[in-house]
């Protein structure tokens, strides 16, 4: 070391000047793009170069950290991955200091051509799996099971055993999942698919909420001080041979087919084949729903019975797993922490592209409080919570990325200041986005867009049980979607929810093709539904194709419950069986809603709708605070089309001469094949003067070039 020099400029100076070797001078402070280099294989203690790479992301960003100690990077930076996997137990954390400049970005990219996968799992030997041995352990098993199944110690190999599970949660379990070759395996679980349901209720338990709308009006309402479990009659005989003293869980859908979670049990009684849970239900065990109440369990030994399923007994530290194939050869892995991949705080100006993500605990990506980020031609799977998770900050890009397989949800995007109606812009688009709700089976979105100004845009969200869009705040747009096969296993539902703060207002859902949306359960589901006083929304140029149940009552495929002065225009309805749906409230649900302290809180604390800016951007909302008696409080509709419906509407939405009816082809490309193009010479703009043309050709993502396999 010079005489003089302090120790860390000693050691910036020499980062900087072997990046200087490496990559070329970078005289003038970084004018020059800086271009490092990681492989799986690479050295972190070399120089980061194509021949000399690093082994981990987390070193190259050191390194650009030191290169900036001589000065900005006007060049910009890129970070090549090349070829392998790349796991790690703790996240790779982004940084404001790790940001790069406008026009001069950081960028995070695989190398061309190059399959470079971020992965929260640890893979396991298969020499670390042996036959069972342990003959009480055999018993527990059916007979067919025991020579199938496989033990590893996960303290031998440094594993993490499982935390102590609550006696109630939402899923998922707090089970370290398990991948063979790329697949999710299940807990080991009764029955394998589908549900037992509940004969009889015998007592519901206590709850802390009724699930009713008085009951949401009111969080002060008091709750009840006792937690008492629900019990319930089984059918057969499976559960008599269930350890309870080990702990069982049930997971279920104990009073509404909107909420599932997970209980404990307290009891088993074969004799009388009941079952008593360990502590009382947010709803109580109920038939809030006409459906059989479903419930199944999850996480025992006794029911490792096929192969892909597996327990991790938390006591012992083994893990039980019947191998789906051979295990030589196959990549078996344990994710092993629970967060995420990847955390973005207060970055700016950076581009991941071209990366998979995958087998992480928590969600992949965390971004917060950036701006000008953007995730580009990614793979987001086997996650075990969302994809991607953004809260605050502007300007983040969610673009031309394939997710499926996570557990709660896909794509969260939050920002904005809902008290100003400032917009955040956030964006996700091109995106795929399937399969998004394996473990929480409700509420668990594709998107979610909260806060001001978000745009979801030319997406394809498919396959899940509940809805595919919840929304929350204000201004947000969804456009050239197309949204299929969700709503498949729930009731009481919709692909898209939003509702229960009216001063969240402003959306604007226009120009997307719904299809086969809902089950038949019983109390009924739709396409869109604006939920407990939403009002002021635009649903514009859709196309709704098969979607939604009327079930018991007023449900329809754009459906209001409560709210008025929504709009519904300029959509063609195919084959639904009723079109629009609304459950008006009374004078006194408005006034009593107006009243509570929710209502209180959310319109007039937390935002102020009786002032600008609100009262500006949305005349709606003068006077919304005194209701007056014997408001009509209408939905409208206006150039609808409405093609072999079964009912054109419920209650209070107001048709007028725009609307037309027709059992005939309304002049569809092909109706038939699923191509919902109009033709120049379409029916449907003979039947509804006025009516806009709706560009299907743009439904969906545009080209994707550069997606990871």
């Amino acid at each position: 070391m010079p005489k003089g020099v302090r120790p860390h400029a000693w050691r910036a100076a020499s980062v900087v000047f072997v990046l200087s070797v490496a990559w070329g001078a970078l005289a003038g402070y970084g004018a020059e793009r800086v271009v490092l280099h990681v492989r799986p294989d690479g050295d972190d203690g070399g120089p980061g170069s194509l021949a000399r790479p690093f082994a981990t992301l987390g070193r190259a960003r050191d390194a650009l950290r030191a290169a900036r100690e001589g000065g900005p990077l006007t060049g910009g930076a890129e970070i090549v991955l090349h070829a392998g996997r790349y796991a790690s137990d703790v996240a790779v954390a982004f940084v404001a200091q790790d940001s790069g400049l406008e026009g001069a970005p950081v960028v995070i990219t695989a190398a061309p051509g190059a399959k470079a996968v971020l992965s929260g799992a640890r893979e396991i030997p298969a020499a670390a799996f042996q036959p069972l041995a342990e003959e009480a352990v055999r018993q527990r098993l059916e007979p067919a099971a025991r020579d199938g199944v496989r033990v590893a110690d996960c303290d031998a190999l440094g594993l993490p055993r499982p935390p102590k599970l609550a006696d109630n949660f939402r899923l998922p379990f707090a089970v370290p999942e398990l991948f063979f070759d790329g697949r999710r395996m299940p807990l080991a679980r009764w029955p394998n698919s589908g549900w037992a349901t509940i004969a009889t209720i015998v007592d519901k338990g206590t709850m802390r909420n009724d699930g009713s709308v008085s009951d949401a009006a009111d969080p002060k309402k008091p709750r009840p001080t006792e937690n008492r479990g629900g019990v319930f009659v089984y059918e057969g005989d499976r559960p008599a041979r269930w350890p309870v003293g080990q702990g069982v869980w049930l997971h279920g859908f104990w009073c509404f087919d909107w909420y599932d979670d997970a209980l404990r049990v307290a009891s088993i009684d074969p004799a009388k084949r009941e079952i008593a849970l360990a502590v009382g239900h947010q709803y109580g065990v109920r038939q809030g729903n006409p459906s059989p109440r479903r419930w199944r369990a999850v996480h025992l030994l006794e029911e490792l019975d096929e192969p892909g399923e597996y327990v991790i007994d938390r006591e012992s530290g083994r893990l039980y797993f019947w191998p789906p194939g051979p295990l030589a050869g196959a990549r078996v892995a344990l994710a092993v922490r629970d967060g995420p991949l990847v955390t973005l705080q207060g970055v700016t100006n950076l581009t991941l592209r071209g990366l998979v993500f995958e087998e992480s605990q928590g969600d992949a990506i965390q971004i917060r409080d950036c701006r000008d980020v953007r995730l580009e031609h990614a793979v987001l799977r086997n996650i075990r919570r969302r994809a991607v998770f953004v809260e605050g900050g502007s300007g983040v890009c969610v673009t031309a990325c394939d997710i499926h397989d996570t557990g709660t949800g896909g794509v969260y995007l939050g920002g904005g200041d809902r008290r100003a109606l400032t917009p955040a812009g956030h964006v996700v688009e091109d995106t795929r986005i399937r399969n998004f709700a394996v473990h929480q089976l409700t509420y668990a979105s594709a998107v979610h867009l909260a806060g001001v100004g978000n745009v979801a845009r030319h997406n394809v969200l498919s396959e899940a049980p509940h809805q595919a869009v919840s929304v929350s705040g204000n201004d947000h747009l969804f456009e050239y979607n197309v949204v299929s096969n969700v709503c498949v296993a729930s009731d009481d539902a919709a692909a898209f929810y939003k509702g229960r703060n009216p001063s969240c207002c402003g959306n604007v859902i226009r120009f997307n093709l719904w299809r086969d949306i809902g089950s038949p359960r019983g109390h009924g589901n739709a396409a869109v539904y604006f939920d407990d006083g939403d009002c002021g929304e635009v649903v514009f140029g859709n196309i709704f194709y098969r979607c939604g149940d009327p079930g018991k009552g007023s449900f329809g495929t754009v459906f209001s419950h409560g709210g008025h002065g929504n709009l519904a225009e300029n959509n063609i309805f195919v084959e639904c069986k009723r079109a629009l749906g609304s459950a008006p409230w009374n004078d006194k649900r408005w006034a009593d809603f107006i009243r509570a302290p929710l209502w209180q809180e959310r319109l007039l604390k937390e935002v102020d709708i009786t002032r600008p800016p609100f009262t500006e951007r949305y005349p709606h909302l003068v006077g919304f605070m005194e209701p007056q008696p014997g408001a009509p409080r209408d939905n409208l509709s206006r150039r609808n089309l409405f093609v072999r419906c079964g009912e054109v509407k419920s209650n209070r939405w107001v048709t007028n001469e725009t609307d037309a009816v027709t059992a005939d082809d309304p002049g569809f490309v092909d109706l038939a094949g699923g191509d919902f193009r109009l033709r120049p010479d379409a029916a449907v703009y003979r039947l509804v003067p006025g009516f806009r043309t709706i560009p299907v050709e743009r439904f969906g993502p545009r080209a994707r070039p550069g997606v990871p396999e």
